[in-house]
């Protein structure tokens, strides 16, 4: 395997600081759910409201971040950051002590207005690296999120059951304003050098917001539906097999799968389209529940799907930032990351209502069918797309030597 690719994507500058940041910033980004669950379950209340809590987070934040990327793209990176730094600070230095009416509407202005991390991060690896580069440095972003998310919900958990739900609300908040506050330090690009000619005006939605892109975003949200609908699934045939306390194992290996996926579509010579990842994704995960009857037979038939979700969302966030103009990239990406959180929000209900209406492996083939469907419909517009784009570069390849010969 070629490594070169990656050690010079690395060596671009402010790329290495920015993962770093990422890595760190994300890690409470990725406990909050498990977070706000246990502490709504201590104070009283049953699974369902914590679920209201997170759904209303949930939908604010994928209301919130396309805004705050255009924010951004208007106003710059740090007005939006320290926006988002001052009202998760409130957030989660008042949330501990609300009352649970409270709390629900106060989610929905946390997640409205929360720290963006992602969309951040995608944008500014936008504006550092070079398109031909890009998909390595996607890559290794889809790579640090599969770290974060193996990371913080384990810790957050270890430390609200030996200490306290209530400090842990404290810590995660507390990570979450100094990612805000690191990030404004840092101050990372959000256009390249010769991106910094393009209007300040965002171009109106109808000029960028194309029947195109609205399929890669499709295919975002379609990945992550399926993403989700494992995760649940696992919990729950591992529970019906007895084997619950083999849980955290096969979810580690699944995560293991996907850093060595990631790492993997980084080095490829040729990038695989996004759309087409994600059906691959749908169909390999719709016969995972045949290895059911163990912890280790699902965790090696767990092993296509895994490999395939970091370069997934690697994919789908690359061909985004290809796709739009430098003045409204913040939007864009914003819009992504609503995508996969839409995603997300879809996928563990529906797994969940599935398996309560059949049986636990039935989860993994209702998420990967849809998610496959999902695909396949939209994947035909961007095969014309991209044969199109292949036809003008091949055009454009002929044209430019005769130029340069009357040079």
């Amino acid at each position: 395997m070629d490594l070169k690719p990656y050690r010079d994507v690395l060596a671009l500058p402010g790329l290495r600081p920015l993962l770093l940041v990422a890595i760190l910033a994300r890690v409470p980004v990725a406990a909050t759910a498990v977070v706000m669950t246990l502490h709504v379950l201590d104070l009283g209340r049953g699974y369902f409201a914590a679920g209201l809590v997170g759904a209303a987070m949930t939908v604010g934040s994928a209301l919130g971040t396309p805004l705050l990327g255009r924010l951004v793209d208007r106003r710059g990176l740090r007005p939006m950051l320290l926006l988002t730094t001052a009202v998760s600070a409130l957030f989660w230095g008042t949330a501990p002590a609300l009352p649970y009416p409270v709390l629900l509407g106060a989610a929905f202005v946390g997640g409205l207005l929360t720290l963006p991390v992602f969309s951040v991060v995608r944008q500014s690896i936008a504006a550092l690296v070079p398109p031909i580069q890009r998909r390595q440095a996607y890559a290794l972003d889809s790579m640090s999120v599969e770290l974060s998310f193996m990371i913080g919900p384990a810790v957050a958990v270890a430390l609200a059951t030996s200490v306290s739900p209530t400090l842990t609300m404290y810590a995660v908040g507390g990570g979450i304003v100094l990612a805000g506050l690191t990030l404004l330090v840092l101050n990372p690009p959000t256009r390249a050098r010769d991106e910094e000619t393009t209007p300040a005006q965002p171009l109106p939605r109808r000029q960028w917001l194309t029947p195109r892109l609205i399929g890669l975003l499709a295919g975002g949200a379609a990945s992550t539906l399926v993403i989700a609908g494992t995760d649940v699934t696992v919990v729950a045939v591992l529970r019906d097999a007895g084997q619950v306390n083999w849980t955290g194992v096969v979810l580690t290996l699944w995560a293991s799968y996907s850093l060595v996926g990631g790492f993997t579509y980084g080095a490829l010579s040729r990038p695989v389209p996004s759309l087409t990842l994600t059906l691959v994704l749908g169909l390999v995960t719709i016969p995972i529940g045949l290895g059911s009857g163990e912890w280790w037979l699902l965790a090696l038939v767990l092993l296509p799907s895994g490999a395939l979700t970091a370069p997934t969302v690697a994919a789908t966030a690359d061909a985004v930032s290809r796709l739009v103009p430098a003045s409204v990239r913040g939007e864009a990406m914003g819009m992504h990351g609503s995508a996969m959180v839409v995603g997300l929000a879809l996928g563990a209900p529906l797994a969940g209502a599935v398996i309560d209406a059949s049986a636990p492996a039935w989860g993994f083939a209702a998420t990967g069918l849809l998610g496959a469907l999902i695909a396949l419909a939209v994947l035909p517009t961007e095969l014309r797309h991209r044969r199109s784009d292949t036809a003008i570069a091949a055009a454009e390849a002929t044209i430019t030597p005769t130029a340069d010969v009357r040079q």
